[in-house]
């Protein structure tokens, strides 16, 4: 609700796949077949793809990054910091006492650079090593990762983090695989303007008290619809 209210708010999600401060359960964030304390069998539950959760209640700034890259979080967190109303910032972070290791594909000198899309606005989306992959659009709407070639390099997607629709933004969160990893975009997803819910507030307090006066709380609170029970 804060996120389509677009309360003048950072949240910081700090996500290492597991409730380490309570010892070790899964969390929401965990992938299929987790075994855990709580899930001694491996867990059952599909995970929650926070990004996607955040788009899909209309969130205005969305973005991704890992703590271990402290150039790109200092980037994000201060995008996030100009942002003005509610701004959701997903953390990878690891836990390396109960599930260490969670990120290593995508801070591993030999695999991040295939992992990790990272996005810029304005700028087609490559990866890799010498940015020979990139993201493409399918004919169904979906996004998908290929070999850039001469023939389809035009067809490169473009990141667009200020584009009105969050289709796009929302087909990008799904590419990080759950399980693997691959392939992970980090960065801005969306970044958007919108009314901000505390200031369309205060401009209706300040409208009310300009035309009807002051509050009056016990007028309020015994007005017509009340009942006296004898």
């Amino acid at each position: 609700h804060a996120l389509r209210r677009n309360v003048n708010l950072k949240i910081l999600l700090f996500n290492n796949r597991i409730y380490g401060l309570t010892k070790g359960q899964y969390s929401p964030t965990s992938e299929v077949g987790k075994i855990t304390k709580s899930t001694p069998m491996g867990s059952l539950d599909a995970p929650f793809n926070p990004l996607s959760l955040a788009l899909g209640a209309e969130a205005t700034f969305v973005a991704r990054t890992i703590d271990s890259d402290r150039q790109h979080l200092q980037s994000v967190l201060r995008a996030a910091a100009e942002h003005e109303g509610t701004a959701l910032v997903e953390i990878y972070q690891n836990c390396n006492i109960f599930n260490d290791g969670a990120f290593e594909v995508l801070k591993e000198p030999g695999t991040r650079d295939e992992a990790l899309i990272r996005l810029e606005h304005g700028r087609p989306i490559r990866f890799g090593a010498d940015a020979a992959n990139g993201v493409f659009r399918a004919p169904d709407g979906e996004l998908f990762t290929a070999a850039v070639t001469p023939d389809n390099e035009a067809a490169l997607l473009v990141h667009d983090a200020h584009a009105a629709s969050p289709a796009t933004a929302f087909a990008l969160s799904r590419i990080a695989d759950a399980d693997t990893l691959h392939h992970t975009p980090i960065g801005v997803l969306r970044d958007v303007a919108r009314p901000v819910y505390d200031e369309l507030m205060a401009d209706q307090l300040a409208t009310a008290a300009a035309h009807r006066g002051p509050g009056d709380l016990a007028t309020l609170l015994a007005g017509n619809d009340t009942w006296t029970v004898d």
